[in-house]
């Protein structure tokens, strides 16, 4: 596991909004439906007890989840810079033959969202990308097999 888990000043907000939202207004929520549903009294056959337990598994999943991932974040510097090289906060422009070019806005893997247009640093073409320059051609493996990409612009 890496020493630090790259993220956006953006996504590092969204995360510790949806943890305070968690672990406050959603967890009172829930601790009061199963109050009612417990004194509804037999819990074997009561539905809504059984449903906010099952919620209340998911939620306190989450909220560990997000707690282990944000306990080790470094910012990635997203302040506007000239690059030469493909690094983390970079949107990178490239064209695979004859294709319409694509950009990428690479970020770490908590931001991941390829449809998006985001993609980690840890996926194949991320990794490929890392430290090439504009001009450079790169090769990567993906599971419908070899792409070469051409790097037009690094912002």
């Amino acid at each position: 596991m890496p020493d630090s888990t790259p993220i956006t000043a953006a996504g590092l907000e969204k995360y510790q909004k949806e943890l305070a939202e968690l672990k406050g207004p959603r967890r009172q929520e829930l601790s009061a439906r199963l109050r009612a549903a417990i004194q509804q009294g037999d819990l074997s056959e009561n539905a809504d007890y059984i449903q906010a337990k099952e919620e209340q598994g998911f939620l306190e999943g989450r909220i560990q989840e997000l707690e282990m991932n944000l306990r080790n974040v470094k910012i990635i510097d997203e302040r506007p810079h000239a690059r030469t090289v493909v690094d983390l906060g970079a949107r990178i422009t490239v064209q695979e033959d004859d294709f319409p070019e694509e950009t990428y806005y690479l970020v770490g893997s908590l931001e991941a969202n390829p449809v998006g247009g985001r993609i980690s640093d840890e996926s194949p073409i991320g990794r490929a990308l890392m430290g090439h320059r504009v001009g450079d051609i790169i090769t990567v493996e993906i599971p419908a097999g070899n792409i070469q990409l051409k790097i037009l612009k690094i912002e």
